[in-house]
C-alpha cells in the first residue's frame, strides 16, 4: 500500500486543525452551557505560549515553552475534579498516540486521583466523551489502539450545537473503567 501523497497528508492535517476548532468551539459552548445551569465549571487551558517579538502593526511571533496539558479542566457539581482532551478526526479513525506523553501522564494522574478524566473525541460527526480508563487500554477493550465511530457510538454524548460531553446518549457505566 502506497503511503497518501505528501500534498494529500498537509490537506488533511490542515483541514483536521480547522475541524478541531470547531469541536473545541462545540466544547466551549457546552463549558458556558453547564455553567449556566450550575451542574460544572469547565474552562478551556491555555496553551504555554511565550511572544518573543511584537511588530508596529500588531502582529508578534511567538513560540510553545511546554508541553500541552489536556485541554480541559474543571468542577463538577458536588466537588470532582474533570480533566479532559480534545481530539478530532475527519478521518474513520482516531488513533491513540495522538495523546501526548505529557497529556497522558497528566489524565492518568487525575484519573487516578479520581477525576472524571478522558478524551473528548470527534470522528466524522459522532462525538463522544471516552472515560480514561477506557482511552488508556485501547487495545485491550477494542482489539486495537485507535476508536472508530463505531467504537466511539457506546460513549455518544449529546449534540445540540454544543458537544454535552456529560450528558451520554446511551446510559452507562463508565465509572467502572
Amino acid at each position: 500500500m502506497n503511503p497518501k501523497p505528501r500534498t494529500e497528508r498537509s490537506w488533511q492535517a490542515m483541514k483536521n486543525n480547522a475541524q478541531g476548532g470547531f469541536f473545541e468551539g462545540y466544547i466551549k459552548a457546552a463549558c458556558e452551557f453547564y455553567k449556566s445551569r450550575g451542574v460544572a465549571v469547565v474552562e478551556k487551558m491555555p496553551e504555554p505560549f511565550k511572544v518573543t517579538s511584537t511588530s508596529r502593526d500588531g502582529t508578534f511571533t511567538g513560540r510553545f515553552i511546554a508541553n500541552a496539558q489536556p485541554d480541559f479542566m474543571g468542577t463538577l457539581r458536588g466537588g470532582r475534579a474533570i480533566c479532559f482532551e480534545a481530539k478530532y478526526t475527519s478521518t474513520d479513525q482516531i488513533k491513540q498516540s495522538v495523546i501526548t506523553q505529557t497529556q497522558w501522564d497528566s489524565l492518568e494522574a487525575h484519573w487516578a486521583a479520581g477525576a472524571k478524566a478522558g478524551v473528548c473525541v470527534g470522528v466524522g460527526d459522532v462525538f463522544g466523551f471516552v472515560p480514561w480508563g477506557v482511552w488508556r487500554n485501547l487495545k485491550g477493550v477494542f482489539g486495537h489502539k485507535h476508536m472508530t465511530a463505531a467504537d466511539l457510538e457506546r460513549f455518544r454524548v449529546k449534540f445540540n450545537g454544543c458537544c454535552l460531553f456529560l450528558d451520554y446518549i446511551h446510559p452507562q457505566q463508565d465509572e467502572e473503567f
